[in-house]
């Protein structure tokens, strides 16, 4: 694009919108500077480049130290391959995976899967199963005994009729 006062390459690009009228500006570094409008020193691309690669590399990650207990697998194996060694690399890196799964996950952390049509109710139940034994476990753990046997009768009610709870 040229400049819009002579036919030199333009190095400014300015839009102001005044009063709902938008209006663009393009202009050589000469009519620039007339205008009052400050350049930004120009560097090659290469120095830009060499300082920002020398600055990040002298920067040290800790995260880039750790290593699996289990595996001995350390995180920045796991940043070359994106491959984890086992699974207690879950444990052990979970500070730097959590920002990974979620950005994957669109926001989650936690895997909940998916239930097969067919299998609905089955799995429904056992899921409802699972909790009200969880819960059962906890009650006698806090000696919450009346609480348990309710949780012991919904139980038992569960595996011999079906899904439909007591209230």
């Amino acid at each position: 694009m040229k400049c819009d006062k002579c036919d030199k390459p333009a190095v400014v690009h300015e839009v102001v919108i005044r009063g709902g009228v938008k209006k663009e500006l393009h202009l050589c570094a000469d009519h620039a500077m007339q205008e009052g409008i400050a350049m930004p020193q120009q560097q090659p691309i290469d120095q830009l480049l060499t300082k920002f690669v020398t600055s990040k590399s002298n920067e040290k990650n800790p995260a880039e130290e750790l290593s699996c207990d289990g595996c001995g697998l350390p995180f920045r194996e796991f940043r070359k391959r994106g491959i984890l060694g086992c699974p207690d690399c879950y444990e052990v890196f979970v500070e730097q995976l959590e920002p990974l799964i979620s950005r994957a996950q669109n926001g989650a952390c936690h895997h909940t899967g998916s239930i097969p049509s067919q299998a609905g109710a089955s799995i429904d139940r056992q899921l409802i199963i699972r909790q009200l034994a969880d819960e059962l476990d906890s009650a006698v753990a806090a000696e919450q005994y009346e609480r348990a046997a309710e949780l012991r009768d919904q139980l038992d009610h569960l595996k011999l009729h079906g899904p439909e709870l007591e209230d």
